[in-house]
């Protein structure tokens, strides 16, 4: 797998939810239908700062070689943020009706999930594409 493009890709998703979050947080609340009101905007802001680090953190790594045992504590990270994520949002999604933004949520994580999931239980290289790795015959 391409884990740079995966690494770019899970940082413009990250960087995209929080830059929305941190200066859109009472439009956000609003939409997913609770009360821009008290602590609410700023726990979206916090959110939406945990968001943009996590981000950084993926687009500043995303030449590391990842997969296997190399880079594993950031795919492992990845995989776990996506996974709960995933789930606590399926499990928004299923109680109720909910707008089409929680589905897209669900599938984006879900797949991420996936991806991360794939990366962190297999070697990072394939054969022919580095010479210390040899193909079986």
């Amino acid at each position: 797998m391409n884990t740079k493009a995966l690494m770019s890709l899970s940082a413009m998703v990250m960087a995209a939810g929080g830059i929305v979050l941190q200066f859109f947080p009472h439009e956000v609340l609003r939409h997913v239908g609770i009360a821009p009101d008290g602590i609410m905007p700023l726990l979206g802001q916090i959110l939406g700062a945990l968001y943009l680090g996590f981000a950084m953190l993926n687009w500043m790594a995303k030449a590391v070689l990842v997969g296997g045992i190399y880079a594993r504590p950031l795919a492992m990270g990845n995989l776990m943020h996506f996974t709960v994520g995933a789930l606590a949002l399926l499990k928004y999604a299923a109680v109720g009706e909910h707008s089409w933004t929680i589905w897209m949520a669900v599938a984006i994580y879900s797949l991420l999930a996936i991806m991360f999931g794939i990366v962190l239980f297999t070697h990072p290289g394939t054969p022919g594409t580095n010479p210390s790795i040899q193909p079986r015959t």
